[in-house]
């Protein structure tokens, strides 16, 4: 049995319709970090924040945003160009191609580079610039080739950080015109010529090689000049010993000499029989030193005269010795004084045998 309907319940279930309808067309939940940009009748009226929103159905619409992204097939990139509603705010970043550039020394290198940003007002991103993802990534192209222009190939890899700070600055002031901050820049990869990579890596070798060379041979005149200044020290001390040795050896020499004359006297005949006995008492320790290169010797005529002094001498008074021995026994009477000034005391040139 057909129910029959009634117009009033037909027209309810149409306005019941039409209501869900608007309401499912009027109700617009924007997520968290997202903003649309909403038209009245083809003009900006406002911008939609993350909630619970309410537009009018047909005569408020949101307004697509153009973005230009890059998507990697393998060693390409694929360009792929989509018309969003929503816009987002948070940091983008950019992988654009690898882009030719020239240096001022005339080598082409091709760079890939990163771009980072961040539409923080989306009305001007949507009605300043038709393409602003486009315009964007042209930007950074087009100021990359000029900062990096001005720039040798060895100063560009040196100063990364350098080029990524200038194409930053150059790009804040256009970019912010279409709403968009530019947050930082990367030059992530520098391709270069084979020819050019090929006398790079002789050049590194080169400079690794002379920096080699240099510091061996600092380390060698390092070495020179300590050993000099060795040498020369152990010199100077030996130099100084035999002075000191020499003094000394004088400075007992001469109490000897002064011991013997207080002895004997100190005339100047018994002075010249003093000194001829030492004289030949030197003579007669350098005659083995004399015989020990040859059969012969051979004695300078001076040396019987002096012979003859000492010989003289010990027919007088035995020996310097001797009469330095009885000088100091009848001085102090002690018997053992004169012994031991017989076993060396006189003269360091006389007591070493």
């Amino acid at each position: 049995m057909d129910l029959p309907i009634s117009p009033g319940l037909l027209i309810s279930l149409i306005i019941v319709v039409i209501g869900i309808v608007i309401i499912s067309k009027g109700l617009v939940i924007v997520r968290q970090s997202e903003v649309m940009v909403v038209e009245r009748l083809g003009s900006f009226n406002r911008v939609l924040e993350s909630g619970i929103n309410i537009i009018v159905p047909f005569i408020e619409q949101p307004r697509a945003i153009t973005m230009l992204r890059y998507r990697k097939m393998g060693e390409e990139y694929q360009a792929i160009t989509t018309d969003e509603t929503r816009i987002d705010r948070r940091e983008t970043v950019m992988d654009f191609p690898g882009q030719p550039v020239v240096t001022t020394d005339n080598v082409t290198v091709r760079i890939n580079g990163a771009l980072y940003y961040q539409i923080i007002d989306p009305k001007r991103a949507v009605y300043e610039v038709a393409n602003m993802s486009q315009a964007v990534e042209v930007l950074a192209k087009t100021t990359l080739r000029s900062v990096v222009g001005k720039m040798e190939l060895d100063k560009l890899f040196e100063s990364r950080a350098e080029v990524n700070n200038e194409i930053q600055t150059a790009m804040e002031e256009p970019a912010s015109k279409w709403g968009v901050k530019i947050s930082r820049v990367e030059v992530q990869d520098i391709a270069m010529p084979e020819e050019v990579e090929t006398a790079m890596r002789l050049q590194m070798a080169a400079e690794r090689k002379r920096r080699a060379t240099v510091t061996e041979a600092e380390g060698e005149k390092s070495a020179a000049i300590a050993m000099a200044q060795g040498q020369r020290e152990s010199a100077i001390l030996n130099a100084q010993g035999d002075k000191e040795s020499a003094i000394l050896r004088a400075q007992g020499e001469q109490e000897s000499i002064k011991l013997v004359l207080n002895a004997i006297g100190d005339s100047e005949e018994n002075k010249r029989t003093v000194v001829g006995y030492l004289l030949g008492q030197s003579y007669i320790k350098g005659l083995p030193n004399m015989a020990k290169n040859g059969e012969r010797v051979f004695v300078p005529y001076e040396s019987s005269a002096l012979l003859g002094s000492m010989g003289m001498f010990r027919e007088l008074a035995g020996s310097p010795e001797d009469a330095v021995g009885e000088h100091l026994k009848h001085r102090t009477g002690n018997a053992s004084a004169s012994n031991s000034f017989r076993s060396g005391v006189v003269g360091g040139g006389i007591s070493g045998n």
